[in-house]
């Protein structure tokens, strides 16, 4: 595809930069987030004539997980665009690139280098290898030496974030490359356009069906890979009355005042313990197994002899990756979703009334969240706000159909626990399969830029918030609405809960969990020009043994923050107890002596030997099984 190079009209004659910053134009790039640098400079002051608005950042890592959040509020249909200069930028942006792969999301990374003629000459900015480093953590990525080559690696590159599994790219553009002048593009134009995605396999979907039909007590369960058919799924769950849940990690736009919409998968763990009836087929749909769908437990997927599991995905490999799947269907799900919603009306079949009933009730804090509903919103040990009560007022407080991005470890816990109460039209767990904690601020930026009607949300723990705090001053740099909300515990909250379950009382030492409580984040957003708040409890109001107060408080501070214009900060001090359920199942607890507890992972059973035939105090055999060395028995 080609298309005419546009002359400078400031500058003397095109250059590489123009040409990069024209084909991103061309292929449908309109934002780019990232820090300056000066191996830049030709591509950022082209990318400004070119129309491609630019977002600079305070960190690297912020500027591709603000592409990614870009990405996912559009649909990842198409990539975010990000930048960063040569070696120093590129390895502060290497965790972004690292998150975004384990993630999925189709990212477009634009750096540079020092000309390939200063090559192992110790040149500024020159020592490694970036195409090298890269492979590992990319889709695509490449090093463009020759200039009339951009449109053509360029194109490459863009078509690779969203064919198939999404991903990121990095092309790398060497300083000299980029101010090359350019007079005409001799090769290497724009390749055609993005690739359909495949169809489903008539038989996948004959058996998939077969299988539904058989269910009593069918789910529907979507997540990033359904972003962008939300209108053929919401029509397949309309035909065969089947509730939709979403990974915690990505919601998608469906209307959560959907009859059908149930929230967050994690919600169905819940059945268990309400009579035992868990879902007898599952349906997911660019949704991934995993540890943010309860791993191999069988809490959240049940297990294998429970139920029936059909998936669908783009990426082949994603299929059984962690559990047995009865079908499997390498496919778009939006072609998907409409094939078997034709073949369920050709024969139908719908789900009963009781079934959708029963799950739609998890919706329901009182059921979903009975413990902690019963918990004093003012704990008597500490004379601090509940963590639960607190979310829980937080997100009650909020307009609806705002964007809700997750951080943080405990924080994000009690934020997913509450998470339907926010009622919002969007919701990301940002820490994603790395774990990675600061995540939320780029994601935020990324989707306040992407969605600028909205309210967008930005959920941390202390923890967390220390990553990327310098990030309020992009915020408030460009005004934009984001309200962050940092769940003051004043410790590593997940950290602690684990050290707390496993070493208990046999061991006093609590290393490395201890936070400053001194610290006012709501002074430190003060000074990068964002409005902010503090509540914590009225402990000088001896009435407000119930809370009362404190979250009446919460509730208008809220109210106030999210309704001005701009960003703002709320620093919501609570009590670092209880432990949210959710780290107590990843911890995995366990009082069984025969187990070894290995947190985040399953727990294995402890090595037990048989040492021969020992002898006892009195000189008899003794065949048990004896802890130590020995053989195997």
């Amino acid at each position: 595809m080609a298309f005419p190079l546009k002359q400078p009209k400031t500058r003397q004659t095109a250059c590489g930069g123009d040409l990069l910053a024209q084909s991103l134009a061309h292929l449908g790039a309109t934002t780019a987030f990232g820090l300056h640098g000066g191996h830049l400079d030709p591509f950022l002051v082209a990318a400004v004539e070119a129309d491609i608005k630019l977002i600079d950042v305070r960190h690297e890592t912020v500027a591709v997980q603000a592409a990614e959040g870009w990405a996912k509020v559009k649909g990842n249909i198409v990539p975010g665009v990000c930048f960063f200069t040569a070696n120093s930028g590129f390895a502060n942006a290497y965790p972004g690139l690292c998150t975004a792969f384990a993630d999925r999301s189709p990212v477009f990374c634009v750096t540079s280098s020092a000309p390939p003629r200063d090559a192992h000459t110790n040149a500024l900015q020159g020592f490694h290898d970036q195409v090298t480093l890269s492979k590992p953590v990319t889709k695509f990525c490449y090093q463009i030496t020759e200039v009339s080559e951009i449109p053509r690696i360029v194109s490459l590159a863009w078509r690779a974030t969203t064919s198939g599994a999404p991903g990121p790219v990095l092309v790398d553009i060497p300083i000299d490359v980029l101010s090359t002048p350019v007079e005409s593009i001799s090769s290497g134009g724009l390749l055609s356009g993005l690739s359909l995605n495949p169809a489903p396999h008539p038989e996948a979907i004959e058996k998939a069906l077969g299988l539904w039909k058989n269910a009593k007590r069918p789910v529907i369960i979507v997540s990033t890979g359904a972003a962008s058919a939300v209108e053929n799924v919401t029509k397949l769950a309309e035909a065969t009355n089947t509730p939709i849940f979403h990974s915690p990690k990505y919601s998608t736009s469906i209307k959560r005042s959907h009859s059908l919409f149930g929230g967050s998968a994690t919600q169905l763990a819940v059945l268990r313990y309400l009579g035992g009836q868990v879902p007898d087929f599952v349906l997911l749909l660019g949704a991934r197994t995993g540890f943010l769908m309860g791993g191999r437990s069988g809490g959240i997927i049940p297990n294998e002899g429970e139920a029936s599991v059909v998936q669908v995905d783009l990426d082949g490999g994603e299929i059984g990756r962690s559990r047995t799947i009865d079908v499997g269907i390498v496919a778009d799900v939006g072609q998907a979703a409409d094939a078997m919603t034709a073949a369920a009306s050709k024969s139908p079949f719908k789900a009963a009334d009781e079934w959708v009933e029963k799950t739609m009730g998890l919706k329901s804090s009182a059921v979903a969240s009975a413990p902690n509903e019963k918990e004093p919103v003012i704990l008597l040990e500490n004379n601090r706000l509940h963590p639960y009560h607190a979310v829980k007022k937080l997100f009650q407080s909020l307009p609806e159909d705002s964007v809700v991005c997750v951080d943080g470890g405990e924080a994000g816990g009690w934020a997913l626990q509450c998470l339907n109460e926010a009622r919002p039209r969007l919701s990301m767990v940002t820490t994603g399969y790395l774990g990675c904690l600061g995540n939320g601020w780029g994601y935020s930026l990324g989707a306040a830029v992407a969605s600028p009607d909205s309210l967008v949300v930005n959920l941390q723990g202390d923890g967390s918030a220390g990553f990327h705090i310098g990030e309020l001053d992009t915020y408030a740099k460009y005004d934009l609405n984001i309200l962050t909300v940092i769940v003051n515990n004043a410790v590593w909250g997940m950290s602690l809960a684990g050290q707390e379950i496993i070493y208990g009382d046999k061991t006093p030492q609590r290393p490395c969990i201890a936070m400053n409580p001194k610290v006012k984040y709501e002074v430190v957003a003060q000074g990068f020009g964002c409005l902010s708040a503090v509540v914590d409890v009225h402990r000088d109001d001896s009435s407000e043994s119930d809370g009362s107060k404190t979250l009446e408080s919460l509730k208008q501070t809220v109210g106030s923050l999210s309704s001005s214009k701009g960003p703002g900060l709320l620093n919501l001090n609570v009590s670092d107890v209880p432990y949210q359920a959710t780290t107590k199942a990843m911890v995995g607890q366990s009082d069984d002596p025969n187990i070894i507890v290995i947190p985040y992972y399953d727990n294995v059973p402890k090595p037990y030997y048989k040492a021969g035939t020992p002898k006892t105090a009195n000189g008899k055999a003794d065949d048990s099984f004896v802890e130590g060395h020995g053989t195997i028995g």
